[in-house]
């Protein structure tokens, strides 16, 4: 794991560094040499004995004891390098840029596994293979352009991607963004973006550490190790934004239930990205974007006034900040006329607060002051300016960068004139400022900044159930569904309230069963996955002849072993489920039943544990929302006891891992109840 034999050698030795800079092994050296690496530097070379002016050994032999190896040989010399150089040489820190392991075969697997074996054996670090390597403000020890000027208040920058990693932080550096480490973790060998989280966790100081953390993930091996860091993270004042690549479900699995179908592996990432408190990203832009808006002060409203001098840009801002849920409010204070009187005729106070073409350096001055001090209904600023280039904006870009110090609201510069205006944007960003050269790509990624959750992992207790006979019905069946006499013992342990319901196999059965059920009642087919697809609901049975009728053409259906009688009930449909995700743990999920899960498909999704909190929140943010809370005179549903029920499949799954898809599709919801008339659940032994 990281030690500071990776992070702050005091020596280096480049296995296979080369005079050609246009190899890996030559451009690590140099990239060393130029970032003013201040320990000992030496290289291993078959044929050299100085390599762009370092000492150059020719027998492994005769290396000094080193700290820190970078290796850049054929994948088959690797490990047993790598074993020699920790048992004579005192090695205990590894970037292996070689490729050659596990990416590419099982042969090249079994030398990644004796490689991990080799580095563990002695406690040390190792980061790849197949990697680019890592850039820290001690250590240039990366092979790749561009190396930015290491910033202790940037980003730590962590990368499952080398290449990626470089394409990021070229978008980044020309606006602005600085970064303090990059960790290019290639294969993961030993360590994968998880686990340097990890450390910058377990050594993060507040106000020391660098405040804003940036992951591109290809695989997530640990989903609760970066789940428990990156909150822990977030929660002591940092911020995180990652890409989690991969994000279509090109495997599409075929499902057996409405929650298989709707709980994908990407929809755990989401989960887990709003569990933690993460942002979630989905290409570079988006991402420095996101960065970029955490460097900023923290915007603590959802009001934002547009300063612009432009009304083309405004209008697309305004668009895409409404989109996203933010507003932009017409602004009627009583400052406004005094405000408009110290602008040129034509201006407009209204929000956007237009100024004009001509507006000058001091009007924008004046504006973000009446904005900030006195229009107390605004919660920052988007200032959009740039120029024809008629004439030099130094004088704006300057004020704007003292007004940015001194403001008690947020300011988002928007400056557009990255070619007309290149020189006073490139002195803006020397000043230590990030550009936002496109209003609709700040828009949006401002909008999914304030609406992304804090952290909510939940370490209270869940409702109380009855895991005994839980264990006792689960641990004892095979796998696949359970009888629905069996789910009915789990709903009750659980405590989850369920419709009364009775099976029948034959017809006298059926006919007995809707005696005691009373009219109207509910029949349904028992076996087919998917009853509704095969005319295996009937509702509103209102006759014993009717009955008699159904039983015997529904028992036809193939697949089906029985038949199911019920009261006939109404409410609003209602949907929760369960779902285990492999690594991941269980998905926990609610929305609105019935046909609608199919054609609203309105589900929030979340990792178990559930608090009540959580539980709320997952009901209050569906798009159907209005539905539950009531509306134009029609009954809602209790929500607490929807948020009860979401818990309870929460300490169900808790009690139950051996649960892989659980429905109850629909629930019926009124004001005082909601029950469960239809439930399946799907075991699959670990």
């Amino acid at each position: 794991m990281i030690n500071q034999q990776l992070l702050n050698p005091k020596s280096i030795v480049i296995v296979g560094g080369s005079n050609d800079i246009s190899k890996p092994g030559g451009k690590i050296l140099k990239n060393i040499l130029d970032g003013g690496y201040k320990g000992k530097l030496s290289v291993f070379n078959l044929k050299e004995t100085e390599v762009q002016g370092v000492v150059s050994y020719q027998n492994l032999s005769d290396l000094p004891e080193v700290d820190l190896a970078v290796i850049a040989i054929a994948a088959r010399f690797v490990p047993d390098t790598v074993e020699f150089l920790t048992e004579k040489k005192g090695a205990k820190a590894f970037i292996v840029l070689s490729a050659g392991f596990s990416e590419e075969s099982e042969a090249g697997a079994q030398l990644e596994n004796k490689l991990v074996d080799i580095v563990n054996r002695v406690g040390g670090a190792l980061i790849g293979p197949n990697c680019v390597g890592i850039l820290t403000p001690q250590h240039h020890s990366i092979f790749t352009y561009p190396i930015p000027k290491l910033d202790p208040n940037g980003c730590d920058f962590i990368s499952g991607s080398g290449a990626t990693a470089c394409f990021i932080m070229e978008a980044g550096i020309p606006k602005g963004l600085t970064f303090a480490n990059v960790f290019s973790v290639g294969n993961s060998a030993q360590m994968g973006v998880e686990e340097v989280l990890q450390y910058l966790d377990e050594s993060y100081e507040h106000g020391i550490s660098a405040p804003v953390k940036l992951l591109y993930i290809e695989n997530i091996d640990k989903p609760r190790l970066l789940l428990k860091h990156a909150s822990s993270l977030i929660k002591k004042g940092c911020k995180i934004a990652a890409i989690k690549a991969g994000s279509s479900d090109a495997g599409s699995r075929a499902a057996s239930s409405h929650t298989g179908a709707l709980a994908s592996s990407d929809v755990a990432v989401d989960a887990l990205f709003r569990k933690a408190g993460i942002v979630r990203c989905y290409g570079r832009e988006d991402l420095i974007s996101v960065a970029s808006i955490f460097m900023h002060k923290e915007l603590k409203g959802n009001n934002i006034a547009i300063i612009t001098h432009a009304g083309g840009p405004a209008v697309m801002l305004t668009d895409a900040l409404s989109e996203g849920g933010l507003k932009v409010p017409a602004i009627q204070n009583t400052k406004s006329p005094e405000l408009l009187a110290l602008l040129h005729p034509g201006s407009s106070v209204a929000n956007p607060i237009d100024f004009l073409a001509t507006g000058t350096a001091d009007q924008l001055g004046i504006i973000i002051d009446y904005v900030d001090q006195h229009f107390n209904e605004i919660d920052g600023m988007v200032v959009i300016f740039g120029t024809p280039g008629l004439s030099p904006v130094h004088d704006v870009y300057q004020l704007l960068d003292k007004k940015m110090q001194s403001c008690r609201k947020p300011i988002f510069p928007v400056l557009p004139s990255t070619l007309t205006a290149k020189e006073e944007v490139d002195a803006f960003i020397q000043m230590g400022r990030i550009n936002f050269p496109d209003e609709v790509v700040l828009g949006r990624a401002l909008s999914k900044v304030y609406s992304s959750p804090k952290p909510s992992l939940y370490y209270g207790e869940l409702p109380n159930i009855d895991v005994n006979t839980i264990r006792q019905i689960i641990t004892n069946e095979p796998q696949g569904y359970l009888s629905p006499e069996k789910v009915q013992a789990v709903l009750d342990a659980a405590g989850i309230p369920r419709v009364a319901e009775t099976l029948a196999t034959c017809k006298d059965e059926a006919l007995n069963a809707a005696i005691t059920v009373g009219f109207p009642l509910v029949m349904k087919v028992v076996g087919p996955v998917h009853k509704s697809d095969v005319g295996g609901v009937v509702l509103n049975v209102k006759s014993l002849d009717a009955v008699e009728q159904e039983f015997e053409r529904m028992i036809q259906i193939p697949e089906t072993t029985s038949v199911l009688l019920q009261p006939m009930l109404s409410g609003v449909e209602l949907f929760a489920g369960i779902k285990r995700e492999e690594g991941f743990g269980h998905l926990i999920l609610c929305g609105m039943g019935g046909i609608f899960i199919e054609v609203l498909k309105d589900v929030n999704t979340t990792l178990s544990p559930v608090s009540h909190k959580e539980a709320q929140e997952m009901i209050t943010t569906l798009r159907s929302y209005k539905i539950i809370k009531g509306y134009r005179g029609k009954d809602g549903v209790c929500e607490n006891t929807f948020a009860n029920i979401v818990m309870r499949l929460s300490a169900l799954a808790e009690a139950a891992p051996e649960i892989f898809e659980m429905d109850l599709n629909p629930l019926l919801g009124s004001p005082d109840r909601i029950i469960a008339v239809d439930a399946r659940i799907r075991i699959l032994h670990p």
